[in-house]
């Protein structure tokens, strides 16, 4: 709703100056929620990314320590088969 305000002054001399000013009635801003429930969902997302993220991350780093550690029992297993073919023929030899 507009609404115009028209006022009048008089000096004591006899001057008369109009004044107008128009007021204009602005609807009141609905104050809902749903900025802060964008924001909740936001976090939220992140909090289960970084979650998924790390999860991930360790997961490798297992799967790495797997292969390391099989590659080691190969190794092992290579060196006490050396062994006992070194200690088969020290046998035939003797």
């Amino acid at each position: 709703m507009v609404e115009e305000r028209i006022t009048e002054t008089r000096t004591p001399t006899g001057d008369t100056h109009t004044h107008t000013e128009i007021i204009h009635d602005a609807p009141e801003r609905s104050r809902g929620g749903a900025g802060w429930v964008i924001a909740i969902v936001l976090i939220v997302a992140l909090v289960i990314g970084v979650f998924f993220f790390m999860n991930n991350n360790s997961a490798e780093v297992a799967k790495d320590n797997a292969v390391a550690d099989a590659a080691n029992s190969v190794g092992n297993a290579a060196e006490s088969v050396g062994d006992a073919a070194d200690a088969a023929t020290d046998r035939i030899s003797q």
